[in-house]
């Protein structure tokens, strides 16, 4: 059978205190029996016997003659004799009584120790027993579950503090993924709802005419596209979210060029200052983060407007734009996927911007954007300046 966490510490706990305590119990025992010496009191020279002693022994020794030679050397010599026995008696009987009394407190110290480590391992694991609670109560449909220890910020504080800021991190994901898919399935469900019923109309009339067939594929196309364009911003998304695979120096000046050439501005007037801004990342994302801006200041904008783009050192990039008015309360939601202003009147699917965030988050940076006064927004793209490079 496996021992507890706790068991086990208690364990430690008493076999280290006894360990102690046997330690502390044989160096007394060593320094009390050194003190204790088996040679009786040194006798002054000249001195003899106790009055009573010697009276003691001519009792014993009645009937000799009182002038014997040597009787009360004798006597001295018996009385030497006794207190020696006495006092290594008394010796032995202090040692005996010191590991007796010392083994019986040690042993009950112990059990009282054991008594006590049982205790405080329990009190100082209980904030994992909080920790194992929380983890075994969130699931992918409730991650609301907190440990929020109090008390001193040690290392267990800590511990709880960081598994509270991964199930933040975790619900904030699972949010949305969740609110992701609906819109993803929502977004999609629009093209092929009207691929189906063009397709339902003209194969419901009996013999449909060359130029019925015709309108039919063109709507089919123009949904099919609709379809890819979405699929293939979600993949966009999908990729920055995975992270980069490796980095190459890019120009954001270049990208902009880049994606000026193949872009149709209509008749929106384009005002220009690029300098370098060289930064390092992946060319295909930062060109198309550069695309986004550029696509989303054409899209949202009035007839004959204006289009301001600017690259500077530091590696930051400003796309700003006339356009309707936007409430600077609703400016921040922008940057969240399938979010669209209805003030604007463009279609897309509202994940231009959220992918430019996206983009710039992994690479480092950071998007932030402002409305204009007199209408338009005005997105700054700021990401970590790199070495002097080629174009993207």
């Amino acid at each position: 059978m496996r021992l507890t966490v706790r068991v086990r510490l208690t364990l430690l706990y008493t076999v280290l205190f006894a360990t102690g305590g046997a330690i502390v119990v044989a160096i007394i025992y060593g320094l009390v029996a050194a003190s204790l010496t088996d040679d009786p009191p040194a006798r002054k020279e000249g001195a003899q016997a106790p009055a009573k002693f010697a009276e003691a022994c001519k009792a014993v020794l009645q009937g000799a003659p009182e002038q014997e030679p040597g009787m009360r050397n004798k006597c001295q010599n018996a009385f030497d004799e006794g207190v020696l026995a006495g006092v290594q008696t008394q010796r032995q009987e202090t040692l005996d009584n010191l590991v007796q009394y010392s083994v019986t407190t040690l042993a009950v110290v112990t059990v009282l120790s054991a008594a006590a480590g049982w205790l405080v391992a329990g009190r100082v694991l209980r904030p994992l027993h909080r920790i194992t609670a929380a983890a075994r109560a969130a699931t992918e449909d409730n991650l609301a579950s907190r440990v929020a220890l109090g008390g001193p910020r040690d290392e267990l504080r800590q511990l709880a503090d960081t598994f509270d800021a991964m199930l933040d991190r975790l619900e904030a994901a699972f949010t949305g993924q969740r609110r992701f898919i609906a819109n993803a399935s929502h977004e999609l469900r629009t093209p092929l709802t009207v691929m189906r019923a063009t397709v339902d109309v003209v194969l419901a009339k009996p013999a449909p005419s060359r130029e019925e067939l015709l309108r039919m594929a063109d709507d089919i196309r123009a949904a099919a596209r609709q379809a890819e364009a979405l699929m293939e911003a979600l993949l966009t998304l999908a990729r920055t979210d995975a992270g980069l695979a490796a980095r190459e120096t890019v120009d954001l000046a270049t990208c902009v060029e880049d994606v000026l050439d193949g872009t149709d501005v209509g008749d929106r007037r384009l005002h220009l200052s690029l300098e370098p801004a060289v930064t390092a990342g992946d060319p295909v994302l930062l060109e198309r983060l550069a695309a986004n801006l550029v696509d989303n200041a054409v899209r949202h904008n009035v007839a004959g407007g204006d289009i301001w783009i600017t690259t500077a050192a530091g590696a930051s990039l400003t796309v700003a734009n006339t356009g309707p008015v936007i409430d600077p309360a609703d400016a921040e939601g922008l940057f969240r996927p399938f979010h669209r202003h209805t003030r604007t009147g463009a279609d897309g699917f509202g994940l231009g911007l959220a992918i430019v965030a996206s983009i710039a988050t992994v690479h480092g940076g950071h998007a932030s954007l402002v409305p204009n006064p007199g209408g338009g927004l005005r997105v700054t793209v700021r990401l970590p300046p790199a070495g002097t490079g080629d174009a993207c």
